[in-house]
């Protein structure tokens, strides 16, 4: 397994405002999941919310890996996902309460935020349904001459259906520009992964489609990002695809109201001691490039952001009921469907 480097090597291998960002985006993606769990129990958010708190250091680690011109896919449990590319909190509240402001015009909700112009090709509520679309974007990568990739993030239980298997094959035989990015957080929904599946590490599948796979300290924030960069060079220099492990947990139940049965609460206990934000805040204060003043301010500068996203989110109008079928068809003329 890959890890970050030592604390000492900070100074020598990171731009301090890069780490900053990195403390401030886990943060974000941190108390946008506590906010939206707030706005939930209190009437604000319809819906389920399937909340990536403790996946933090993989959302965005990979991100900040990629360029503005690269896209992702993502998940039902993709907030993080689209905070670590440059989603602005405000425009998710708002599609998250169902208002008209918000990313698909309140109409795709929690599982479906997609934003195009920040490479974001959408959030997906069908298990590795995200796989397929990335190769395809890769895929128009290659054939256009562009050097941009496509990072696919998908979850421990998505290795075991058709679209990975048919993903990794074609991007392997083709060598595209995509990256398989896996949270393994040990359970699909309730299913613990040996319940399920023979081997202990996924990354080794990658070899049967002839590319790498990297196992990485998914709570480990430099350990992601540095796996993910260099399959973004492996597959900008036409080198093929990588598939990326990140060993990783989520905090809660697979969606808000989970009774979790399915795990102990010793399981849970130990792995909140391994906690991505705390332990990046830790290696921070003792390289000595940022003191409890500095964090604070970042962490304040978060709150201050969601507070108005969550205000932006409450005051904005509901989709009106007119507009019920806009962009469900392709073109509409004097009430005929083309």
């Amino acid at each position: 397994m890959q890890t970050g480097p030592e604390v000492s090597k900070y100074k020598d291998l990171y731009a301090r405002d890069l780490l900053a960002e990195m403390f401030r985006r886990m943060t974000l993606v941190r108390e946008f999941e506590l906010r939206a769990i707030e706005e939930r129990r209190g009437g604000l958010i319809p819906g389920f919310i399937h909340s990536c708190v403790g996946q933090e250091a993989t959302a965005v680690g990979a991100s900040l890996a990629l360029t503005d011109e690269d896209v992702i896919t993502s998940t039902h449990r993709g907030h993080g996902h689209l905070i670590g590319k440059g989603g602005d909190p405000k425009y998710m509240m708002a599609e998250l309460a169902a208002r008209a402001p918000g990313y698909c015009n309140g109409r795709g909700g929690s599982l479906h935020i997609a934003d195009f112009s920040l490479g974001i090709l959408g959030a997906n509520g069908i298990v590795g349904g995200g796989l397929p679309m990335a190769t395809g974007a890769a895929l128009g990568f290659k054939m256009r001459g562009e050097k941009r990739v496509a990072l696919s993030f998908f979850g421990d239980g998505a290795t075991n259906e058709g679209t990975f298997h048919e993903a990794a094959n074609q991007a392997g035989v083709w060598k595209l520009p995509v990256i398989f990015f896996c949270e393994n957080n040990l359970y699909g929904e309730g299913t613990h992964i040996q319940r399920c599946t023979p081997i202990d590490d996924l990354a080794i599948r990658a070899q049967s489609y002839g590319f790498p796979g990297v196992i990485v300290d998914g709570n480990d924030i430099l350990a992601v990002y540095e796996a993910t960069k260099t399959a973004v060079e492996r597959a900008k220099a036409g080198e093929g695809p990588t598939f990326i492990e990140a060993k990783t947990y989520r905090h809660r139940g697979h969606y808000e109201g989970d009774p979790q049965l399915y795990r102990t609460q010793e399981e849970i206990q130990s792995w909140m001691k391994k906690d991505p934000i705390k332990r990046f805040s830790k290696a921070l204060m003792e390289s000595g490039l940022f003191d409890d003043g500095d964090l604070e301010e970042l962490q304040g500068s978060v709150i201050m952001q969601l507070n108005e996203a969550v205000s932006f989110a409450e005051k904005a109008e509901k989709p009106a009921v007119e507009e019920a079928l806009a962009g469900v068809y392709a073109d509409t003329h004097n009430g005929l469907v083309f």
